[in-house]
């Protein structure tokens, strides 16, 4: 502290000024501290980004994939564009509007998972979903074995929209439970059943879809199976053990064998749809394939989108993804939505604005929203409500 020489006032009081403010030198010595001390935190800050940047963490990225018109056009391998649906042996329509599949894409594998920074900027990201490795790439299952048996779902995906479209139209399909392949290596299928065997009975119960023989399974509680299959045009018993698994955190047993439902198709339906797997499109294919084969326009010229798995009988299942497929429909100018009734829990209050949803179980609901949207008229439509 310096006090200078007394000075005096207007009126003459002599008044002492004192400087609080410290020397130049004093000043100078607390800067450099506080700077170091800034630095440091810089550096260990840095690390930690890079640490959590590198660090394995056991999670994958859920966003919206690409969006596809099944009334519309796909770009092929030499990039000319050709229908999605293409129909020989019957009558075709112009269609207008779309029918949207939605799809999900999934960031990171086992090989090469996000990083911490990744899933922090995704957690803040509506669109976007945190899920556990494990829900997407199961443990024991390599990518080229996922991707096999995405691939499997997809054809029998496309098959089971076909039969349900055509069913629906009053076509006669047959139905056969046939054997794509072992689900892996170690699976207690491999050396028992050949691709193309079709499935006819399980310890002497007749099967007609895949939800008979795993009740059949089921049952069994481990025990070794007989399954009756046709190879070649003969008869034959196989016996099979099955192994215990845990799914959706349930425990079953599993043959641990992919299957698809054949059918005798009256008439050629083609769907050209490259690198998608899983099941998921089922419903909107169906849409698709009946919009086709049938005079007018559908949709009346509306943006639909949409999602659901279905089977030959025409009932729409859930799916996984069902906040990123709304997000990616929105995104690509959808403005209505049919959505499993089944999914509906996780569609309360994750609906973007701008994007109206419609409750579906079946077909038949499937085709009323759809008449409904192209009249202008959905105040009667069931909605997934809180």
């Amino acid at each position: 502290m310096c006090l200078r020489h007394p000075r005096t006032t207007a009126e003459g009081t002599p008044v002492t000024s004192i400087d609080s403010t410290p020397p130049a030198r004093a000043r100078g010595a607390v800067a450099p501290r506080r700077t170091v001390a800034g630095i440091w935190a810089l550096v260990v800050a840095l690390i930690a980004l890079v640490v959590l940047t590198f660090l394995p963490t056991g999670y994958v990225i859920e966003q919206p994939g690409p969006v596809y018109d099944t009334i519309g056009g796909v770009e092929d391998a030499d990039g000319e564009i050709t229908p999605l649906i293409s129909v020989k042996g019957a009558e075709t329509y112009e269609t207008s509007g779309s029918l949207d599949l939605t799809t999900v894409q999934v960031v990171g594998n086992r090989e090469r998972t996000p990083s911490w920074f990744e899933l922090a900027l995704a957690w803040l990201d509506g669109s976007r979903a945190v899920v556990p490795i494990d829900s997407v790439f199961p443990a024991g299952q390599t990518s080229e074995q996922r991707e096999e048996q995405n691939t499997a779902m997809m054809v029998d995906s496309q098959a089971e929209a076909t039969a349900a479209a055509l069913t629906e139209l009053g076509y006669d399909v047959g139905a056969r439970l046939e054997v794509v392949g072992p689900t892996g290596d170690d699976s207690p299928a491999v050396g028992v059943v050949e691709e193309g065997d079709v499935v006819l009975a399980a310890d002497g119960q007749e099967v007609a879809d895949v939800d008979e023989l795993k009740s059949v399974v089921a049952a069994g509680e481990g025990d070794p199976l007989t399954l009756t299959v046709e190879r070649d045009g003969e008869r034959r018993d196989l016996e099979i053990t099955p192994e215990e698994a845990t799914i959706d955190g349930e425990r079953t047993w599993l043959i641990g064998v992919y299957l698809t439902t054949a059918f005798d198709f009256p008439i050629d339906v083609s769907i050209r749809l490259d690198d998608v797997g899983g099941p998921s499109a089922g419903t909107m294919f169906a849409l698709g394939i009946i919009d086709t084969l049938t005079p007018g326009e559908m949709t009346g010229g509306e943006e639909i989108a949409g999602t659901g798995t279905i089977d030959a009988a025409g009932t729409v299942g859930p799916i996984g993804g069902i906040r990123q497929k709304l997000h990616g429909a929105r995104d690509a100018g959808a403005e209505f939505f049919l959505a499993p009734a089944s999914n509906c829990d996780e569609v309360v209050g994750h609906v973007p604005d701008g994007l109206q949803v419609f409750s579906i179980e079946t077909l038949d609901d499937a085709l009323t929203s759809v008449d409904a949207i192209a009249a202008g008229d959905t105040g009667d439509l069931a909605t997934c409500s809180g």
